[in-house]
């Protein structure tokens, strides 16, 4: 069914255009005696997600409903209005290629300049790509980027980064002559430490994620002005970006290049995909961002119109000159993700981040007056959060899924064998109270069984 938004301003402006008043005058053909005069006798409206939620509660007698999932990581459970399903699959979007020809690509382009627009808004950064494949690959562009601008060889990249990043990243630098250090994270807050004797001046960057991997909130302002006393860059990961709507903007903190994972943007979790990165930095550093930006252009008659401005990969250029290989800008992830924030707006995007940092601090207070339960790590957190259980976490929440039927969250010793008992919890604005408190009551009598 085709989406039509009809406002009250709307409706009315399209009456006057016809020469009504009202609707009543509209239909006045209608015979005055088979005219509804009063409300049809059924329940009041619901909300989107209460109607949804009120299909699941009908499904659930002909298959098992859907589990409580407490598992973010880089790939987060967020709510997604379905208006993007019903725009997304427009012919005119779900088939488009790569819009060569702007005369006939003025939706395409349209689409990825507004798209770059809410991304450099939300980033706090002055200019923006057309997206890239995914935040693991923008953050491996960004180490390229910054070896391009600084002609420095050495990056530190923080401990506390997502794993799975940071293998993507040792994958792009093999053979390109540029050494990854590790920076440390304190092990009582979780907060990245820079040491004194790595940052120097031979460093090009300083590859930092905010929330970290363990959902720390770090401190970007003042790792800026260390990393800028040396004449490095500040690259800020965000793998859920669903905080942009809450936390200060990373551009605001002093970064000069932000990437980050826009899954949370209305795409939903499936299977591994499909992600689409965000790409954004400060607009001297614009002629290195890898892949392509579109931008507003005017014809002789003083139209506007979009283009591709600046396309800086192999394709368009001599290859030696080119920043980037990134052969798609995952263009109907991004129209999905636009869609989400359009429809969402600020205020929407506020609430959403909000509900994610109250019901998850509301988790947090709760696991952690549990008897044998701790939490390592001092640092403020967005949505996600590491828990120390009292035994090992892999057999814990493999009870949680068996005996309660609840997706507890991701043991750590997937990534760090010497951590068998920390496990990581995601909360987002998805997850009932009742989910929640299912989750504490799993973990507690999963303690009292000795698990």
């Amino acid at each position: 069914m085709r989406y039509i938004p009809n406002s009250p301003e709307e409706r009315q402006e399209m009456l006057d255009a016809i020469g009504h008043a009202s609707m009543d005058e509209l239909f006045d053909s209608i015979p005055a005696d088979i005219i509804l005069r009063e409300p049809l006798k059924t329940p009041d409206a619901l909300s989107e997600i209460e109607l949804l939620g009120r299909f699941e509660t009908l499904a659930a007698a002909n298959r098992a409903a859907r589990r409580p999932n407490f598992i973010g990581a880089g790939a987060y459970t967020h709510y997604a209005p379905t208006v993007i399903d019903s725009l997304i699959q427009r012919s005119e979007f779900f088939t488009a290629y790569t819009p060569y020809q702007p005369e006939i690509s003025q939706g395409t382009l349209q689409a990825i300049f507004e798209f770059q627009t809410l991304v450099c808004q939300l980033t706090g950064m002055d200019v923006a790509n057309a997206s890239m494949y995914d935040g693991s690959t923008a953050m491996a562009e960004a180490v390229l980027m910054a070896e391009r601008v600084t002609r420095r060889k050495r990056v530190l990249i923080s401990g506390a980064v997502h794993p799975e990043y940071l293998h993507v990243a040792e994958t792009y630098v093999a053979h390109a002559g540029i050494e990854l250090l590790r920076a440390d994270f304190d092990e009582a807050t979780g907060r990245t430490v820079l040491d004194e004797a790595a940052l120097d001046k031979s460093v090009a960057a300083v590859v930092v994620q905010s929330p970290n991997f363990f959902g720390c909130v770090e401190d970007l302002k003042v790792l800026a002005e260390r990393v800028h006393a040396e004449g490095a860059l500040l690259v800020v990961v965000v793998t859920e970006s669903a905080s942009l709507g809450l936390l200060r903007s990373p551009g605001a903190c002093g970064a000069d290049i932000v990437v980050a994972e826009g899954q949370s943007f209305g795409v939903p979790v499936s299977f591994g995909g499909p992600y689409v990165g965000l790409f954004a930095t400060r607009e001297q550093y614009a002629r290195q961002l890898p892949g392509r930006l579109a931008g507003v252009a005017f014809d002789k008659e003083g139209r506007r119109g979009f283009v591709l401005t600046l396309a800086t990969r192999e394709q368009h250029i001599r290859r030696e000159k080119a920043t980037s290989n990134i052969c798609t800008n995952e263009g109907l992830i991004a129209l999905a993700a636009t869609i989400y924030m359009t429809t969402m707006g600020r205020r929407g995007l506020q609430e959403v981040a909000e509900q994610c940092a109250q019901k998850a601090s509301f988790a947090r207070r709760q696991i952690a007056a549990l008897e044998g339960f701790a939490l390592p790590y001092s640092a403020p957190t967005f949505n996600e959060f590491v828990v120390r259980a009292p035994s090992q976490a892999d057999a814990l929440l493999r009870r949680l899924a068996d005996e309660h039927q609840i997706t507890g969250g991701l043991a750590l010793s997937r990534y760090y064998p010497e951590r068998p008992n920390d496990f990581l919890v995601c909360v987002t604005e998805t997850n009932k109270r009742g989910e929640i408190d299912a989750l504490v009551n799993g973990l507690k009598n999963s303690k009292q069984s000795g698990v």
